[in-house]
């Protein structure tokens, strides 16, 4: 595909292409699987009669919406039979991002493990409705549903991502001051400082995907958790390096073992603790935090 031609159909591609990943991104929670599916929208693009179309962003984010949801049923049969829990594929982000606050959230790790719980429909409905402000009709046409039916999934959606959802959004400052807390307990092999930090319902997940050594289940509880990571660090024999990024719109951590990158993790905080952390030591996963990928919502 020549990005430089300069016939409508690639412009128009072209002018919407992020958009497009980020619909794909927030359906997928792989950046793989959301490239692939740019691609095939792209040929499906490409044959399409540009004089009949009356509004063609509308009808790009259809084609990737459908591509997406074909894509995803495939996934969630391979999904269970992954080896331990699955994460979503983190993505260094440019700052904007993170100053895009409905956007940081939408894609941030806490919402994707959330959007992991509905089915492909309900998933499509609740992310073309909620982050990309998509109407009835057009939503109703991407995932071959009537405007009653769409209204009906997206309230069933919302309602079920509300229950999983943080009551509060924290803040970027929350955030990294909660990462700054684990970090240096982390270095210093601080256990109580952890427990500080933890909230005594915290989740651990871990995602090695069978390549890296990772717990095969969610860790549940501020002692056992803060133990794992802990225990896990002092250890190694390994040189372990701990540095402030953002992925996803969100601070986060960016592991180097012995000056090779190791993985990236992620928090949740609710009051100014960690509720959710989530590791990502999959080197499948890793490639999108090797330079910014860029995401929007219009």
């Amino acid at each position: 595909m020549n990005e430089h031609a300069a016939d409508p159909a690639t412009e128009s591609f072209v002018a919407h292409r992020n958009l497009l990943f980020t619909v794909a991104y927030e359906m997928l929670g792989s950046a793989a699987d959301a490239e692939d599916v740019l691609q095939e929208t792209w040929l499906r693009w490409v044959k399409v009669d540009l004089e009949q179309v009356r509004d063609q962003r509308a009808y790009l984010v259809r084609i990737t919406t459908r591509q997406s949801l074909n894509r995803l049923r495939a996934l969630t049969r391979r999904r269970e039979a992954y080896l331990g829990p699955w994460l979503p594929e983190p993505l260094l982000t440019a700052p904007d991002v993170a100053e895009d606050i409905e956007l940081a959230e939408s894609v941030s790790m806490a919402m994707m493990l959330v959007l992991e719980t509905l089915s492909p429909t309900e998933r499509a409905v609740f992310v073309l409705r909620e982050a990309f402000d998509v109407g009835y009709d057009e939503i109703a046409a991407a995932v071959d549903k009537s405007p009653a039916a769409v209204r009906q999934i997206a309230h069933r959606a919302r309602r079920h991502v509300d229950a999983r959802r943080p009551r509060q959004v924290a803040s970027a400052s929350e955030t990294r001051a909660a990462l700054e807390s684990l970090q240096h307990a982390l270095e210093t092999g601080d256990l109580q400082g952890l427990l500080k930090v933890l909230a005594p319902e915290v989740v651990y997940m871990g995602d090695g995907g069978g390549l890296k050594h990772a717990a095969l289940r969610p860790i549940t509880g501020a002692d056992k958790v803060a133990r794992l990571i802990v225990g896990g660090t002092g250890k190694t024999q390994h040189t372990i390096a701990l540095g402030p990024t953002v992925v996803n719109g969100n601070p986060a951590l960016i592991v180097h073992l012995d000056g090779e990158l190791d993985g990236i993790m992620t928090i949740r905080v609710e009051d100014a603790r960690i509720t959710g952390l989530y590791f990502v030591r999959n080197p499948e996963k890793l490639s999108g935090v090797e330079s910014e990928v860029p995401l929007t919502l219009r």
